[in-house]
């Protein structure tokens, strides 16, 4: 019986359709369901029926849902239990940029908690590019950003976009507007430029960033203000609405990669997941 498909049938108990459960373990709605069809062949079994124009589980898939945790639990235990026995443990991390002065000491702190001997590797990179290593197998565990209407990993930290500009310069009454901004795939980026535009306030790009440490320096030189997330403005001040419009919200998740090889079993990423969002979510 394949353990992925397990994990796909687990997934579509927890958000109740196919679409959001293809989200939930990284595959396309079209794999998911010949995962299904296949899961249903291997247990001889009709595991879903329809209820109008909703999808839900038939008797026999409500009573294979118990077998499944067991099964999916056990396989994830046995390997946790074989690789604790090794002399370390390889674990792969991805975190953007602006997360990794807060959240990520966090998370570091409950992962050393978790394994014995911990060979810990942490990749910074924007969120796109951790979901493509994620996917591609060579993270194991990544903090992302993601737009409050998707439904990717566990959500654990609920952020906005702000405007940041050190007092003692004057770029914030400058016109046109000299801004700071990440690289285009970020939402603060396309939200700061669409609000400005809207808002009919002249402006000008001074740098698009790739680093968060870069665009706060031009901050903090009164090169340009900034469109950040609200959990990066340690020492800086923050603009009203009432000055420059709104930027977009923005939640943070933690995504875990559906390797094989991956030291994070299922059980230990949801206990990660809440943990971080005990202390975490405002």
């Amino acid at each position: 019986m394949d353990i992925d498909a397990l994990r796909s049938f687990l997934a579509f108990i927890e958000t109740g359709s196919f679409t959001r459960a293809a989200k939930q373990v990284h595959r396309t709605q079209a794999a998911v369901s010949m995962q299904m069809k296949k899961l249903e062949e291997d247990v001889g079994k009709c595991l879903f029926e329809k209820q109008g124009r909703l999808l839900t589980l038939s008797q026999d898939g409500r009573q294979f849902s118990h077998y499944a945790k067991q099964l999916l639990q056990l396989h994830d235990e046995t390997l946790q239990t074989m690789r604790h026995s090794a002399s370390n443990t390889l674990l792969r991390l991805g975190c953007p940029d602006d997360y990794a002065d807060n959240l990520l000491p966090e998370l570091i702190k409950l992962l050393h908690a978790q394994f014995y001997n911990l060979d810990l590797r942490i990749t910074c990179l924007p969120s796109f590019k951790i979901k493509q290593l994620l996917d591609a197998g060579d993270l194991d565990l990544g903090l992302i950003t993601r737009s409050p209407d998707s439904e990717e990993g566990q959500l654990i930290y609920q952020d906005k976009g702000v405007w940041v500009y050190n007092p003692e310069h004057t770029a914030h009454l400058k016109s046109p507007l000299p801004i700071a901004v990440f690289q285009p795939d970020c939402r603060f980026h396309q939200g700061a430029i669409e609000g400005l535009m809207k808002a009919k306030i002249p402006f000008q790009v001074v740098a698009s960033c790739s680093s968060l440490a870069a665009l706060l320096g031009l901050v903090k030189q009164g090169v340009a203000i900034g469109a950040i997330a609200n959990i990066s403005t340690a020492d800086y001040s923050v603009l009203s609405n009432a000055e420059l419009p709104t930027l977009p919200g923005a939640n943070v998740a933690l995504i875990r990669s559906q390797s094989l090889r991956n030291p994070i079993s299922q059980e230990i990423y949801e206990q990660l997941s809440q943990t971080m969002r005990t202390f975490s979510v405002n």
